[in-house]
């Protein structure tokens, strides 16, 4: 009789708590004064954490036309564009934007020509309304990256995202295989198979509770329905996140400023994300599912943090599906999901040596060839102390 009791009173509650998110979110007039976004606030935070960076950058919107809005632009960074080495393109994760490589970007700058771009319906770029069937989607941010690739009129590149920016990486080279000279994949959403319910490791009742109540919402929605205290419920909830970046971002609270303002506009590419997915963890259309159907010649590096909530099995099963391709798997110690930022040095040196395996390739001086022997963390942070002295401002 008590659980009973206890599942009526859950029901009601998580009831109760949609409703009010929804009238919150959807219903409330002139939402976006609710939400206190701007452009022009979003524009500033973002140019004061790019402005720690010591090299030059520039910014500018590329118009991708009706891809799938009427008018669609994608917000756009480079830096050291000149340089002739193979350029390395960034896909940044769900919620995030250009600014948060901000402890990569002089790294890689460093040898090479880097764009980052906020992804349609991220950031600053485009908020266009997208297909709710899963694969379109996927196909449509496929098209906005090819549409960008075309505009910007690269023709090879090594190409690095993180979380569901790898997922989207890796939909990407399977379509477009002949533009994508590396494939780097960092901490990536949905690549393993949703587990049966009955492998799954029990959670508690007010976990399954909040998935549940959660489950017909996009995932950041709580942050809109908070309006003005979004950014107060950001620092509150991962505070976690703005302490990664504090080693070159000095000036507090810009880190969670940049989140909120990315985050209190209309959820285009998260609506996007949500209809991708199957349960938070894992999505509809597998990636592990597909990647045997990559271009052989193609390689890919993965790197993991150990302490993510990521499944990083995937990475074994990659290597499985491409024999006799060149697959690096990586798991970065007392990194956690924010790999890129978790170890900076580290995922920084894991990328740049990616990077040089590329030129080599495209300059036909080196076969591809299966990895058997990977280095190890401890002489990756070896080479780091010697070679990438922590930046210091």
């Amino acid at each position: 009789m008590f659980n009973f009791f206890v599942s009526l009173y859950t029901q009601f509650f998580v009831l109760f708590v949609r409703i009010f998110i929804y009238i919150l979110s959807w219903i409330i007039p002139s939402w976006c004064s609710w939400n206190k976004f701007s452009e022009s606030m979003l524009r500033a935070v973002e140019k004061k954490i790019l402005s720690y960076l010591k090299t030059a950058y520039r910014g500018w919107y590329v118009d991708i036309g009706p891809t799938i809005g009427a008018a669609d632009k994608i917000w756009t960074i480079s830096l050291n564009a000149d340089n002739q080495n193979t350029p390395i393109v960034l896909l940044h994760g769900l919620g995030a934007g250009v600014a948060l490589w901000c402890l990569n970007l002089d790294a890689f700058a460093a040898t090479r020509p880097v764009y980052a771009i906020d992804m349609i319906g991220f950031g600053r770029s485009s908020r266009p309304a997208f297909s709710t069937n899963a694969m379109e989607a996927e196909q449509q941010f496929v098209r906005s990256i090819e549409e960008w690739r075309h505009e910007m009129n690269l023709d090879k590149f090594i190409l690095l995202g993180h979380s569901m920016g790898g997922f989207l990486a890796a939909s990407y080279s399977l379509s477009h295989p002949q533009r994508v000279q590396h494939l780097i994949l960092a901490d990536p959403w949905g690549f393993p198979e949703k587990p049966p319910d009955s492998e799954r490791r029990p959670l508690p009742v007010w976990v399954r509770a909040v998935a549940y109540m959660m489950s017909p919402f996009n995932p950041l929605a709580a942050i809109r329905a908070a309006g003005p205290w979004g950014e107060w419920i950001i620092d509150k909830a991962r505070p976690d996140i703005a302490k990664k970046f504090t080693p070159v971002v000095e000036e507090c609270g810009l880190i969670t400023q940049y989140l909120y303002q990315c985050n209190s506009q209309t959820p285009s590419g998260e609506s996007a994300f949500h209809s991708m997915t199957s349960g938070f963890g894992w999505a509809k259309n597998p990636m592990v599912q597909r990647i045997d159907k990559l271009d052989k010649n193609i390689p890919i590096t993965l790197l993991y943090g150990a302490r993510s909530w990521v499944d990083n099995s995937a990475g074994e099963i990659i290597k499985s599906k491409r024999v006799g391709s060149y697959v690096q798997l990586q798991i970065i110690s007392s990194a956690g999901h924010h790999v890129y930022a978790d170890k900076p040095d580290v995922f920084n040196k894991y990328v740049i040596e990616a990077c040089k395996y590329a030129d080599r390739v495209g300059n036909k001086y080196e076969y591809l060839k299966p990895s058997n022997v990977d280095k190890t963390e401890s002489d990756i942070e070896e080479d780091v102390e010697q070679t990438f002295p922590v930046i210091e401002n």
